[in-house]
C-alpha cells in the first residue's frame, strides 16, 4: 500500500496540533492528500500551521480545546460532527521529570487525564462511525518509555504503557473490521517535551526529528502495523526489555537519572 495515496481526501484529526510531534504528523498527513482537523490549546500556533498547510491545498478546520477538561472530547467531537473523520492521530500527552513525592498532584493527574482518559474518550466517540464504515485508521502516540517503568517519569511512563496495551488489544478487536490501530512508540525525540516536562536528564545525546518520527509513523499507519519503534536503537532498547527485570532496569535508571540536590 502506497502511503502517499491512501489517505487522499480523508479527514482526519490531530490532537496536540501545537508542536513538536502533532505539527509533523499534520504535515505528514497533508503529503498523504488527507484533509486536517487541528486540535490544541494554542489557537495562534494552530493558525499558522494551518495557514501553511491550505498554502499547499490541504484542506484545514482549527477547533480550540484543552485535554485536561473532560469535556473537551465531547465538544471536539460535536464540532466536527458534519465532517466523516477516517483518521484519528490520538497525538497529545505530557509528562513531568521529578521524584514523584514533590510532584505537584495536578500535574500528576493531567497527564492520567490527557495521556489516557482524553485519549480513551476520543477513541470511543469516533470509532463506531468507523466500524460502521468498515473503514478507519486510530494512532495512539506511545513511547519507548512504555517499555519499562521510569524513575522519575513514573508517571508518565505508566500512561504511555496504558496506551500501548490499549492500542494493541483494540487493534485485535477491530482488524477485521476493516480499522487500523498502531501504537506509535518513539524514543527521545527533538521537541518541547525535554523542555516542559525537564526531562533532559534522561533525553540521552542523540534525538530523532519529529519529522523522522511522523514520517514512519503514518508510513506504518498506512501499511496497518500495530506498533511501530521508529529508530533501530529504541527497537533494541525494547527488545532488551523483554529479557531484563524490571528491578535491575529501575536501578540503573534511578542511579543514572537521580535529579541533584
Amino acid at each position: 500500500m502506497n502511503p502517499n495515496t491512501n489517505f487522499k481526501g480523508k479527514w482526519a484529526l490531530v490532537t496536540g496540533a501545537s508542536a513538536g510531534i502533532g505539527v509533523a504528523l499534520a504535515r505528514e498527513l497533508a503529503k498523504a492528500g488527507a484533509n486536517l482537523v487541528l486540535t490544541a490549546r494554542r489557537t495562534d500556533r494552530m493558525e499558522t500551521l494551518a495557514a501553511e498547510l491550505r498554502a499547499s491545498g490541504t484542506d484545514v478546520r482549527i477547533v480550540a480545546a484543552d485535554l485536561n477538561d473532560p469535556a473537551a472530547p465531547a465538544a471536539i467531537h460535536k464540532t466536527t460532527a458534519d465532517l466523516a473523520i477516517e483518521i484519528l492521530i490520538n497525538n497529545a500527552g505530557l509528562g513531568q521529570f521529578s521524584p514523584f513525592h514533590e510532584c505537584g498532584l495536578e500535574q500528576e493527574l493531567s497527564q492520567v487525564r490527557v495521556n489516557c482518559e482524553a485519549m480513551v474518550h476520543l477513541t470511543r466517540l469516533y470509532l463506531p462511525a468507523m466500524v460502521e464504515r468498515k473503514r478507519g485508521w486510530v494512532m495512539i502516540l506511545s513511547s519507548l518509555a512504555s517499555y519499562q517503568p521510569l524513575p522519575y517519569l513514573a508517571t508518565y511512563a505508566a500512561t504511555k504503557a496504558f496506551d500501548r496495551f490499549f492500542s494493541e488489544a483494540l487493534a485485535a478487536e477491530v482488524s477485521q473490521m476493516g480499522i487500523h490501530v498502531t501504537a506509535l512508540c518513539p524514543g527521545p525525540t527533538d521537541s518541547e517535551f525535554f523542555i516542559v516536562s525537564r526531562a533532559g536528564a534522561i533525553s540521552g545525546s542523540k534525538r530523532q526529528s519529529a519529522e523522522q518520527v511522523a514520517a514512519r509513523g503514518v508510513r506504518a499507519l498506512a501499511r496497518g502495523k500495530r506498533t511501530i519503534i521508529p529508530y533501530a536503537v529504541g527497537r533494541f532498547i525494547g527488545f532488551l526489555s523483554w529479557l531484563t527485570p524490571n528491578r535491575i532496569v529501575t536501578f540503573f535508571v534511578e542511579r543514572g537519572t537521580r535529579p541533584q540536590k
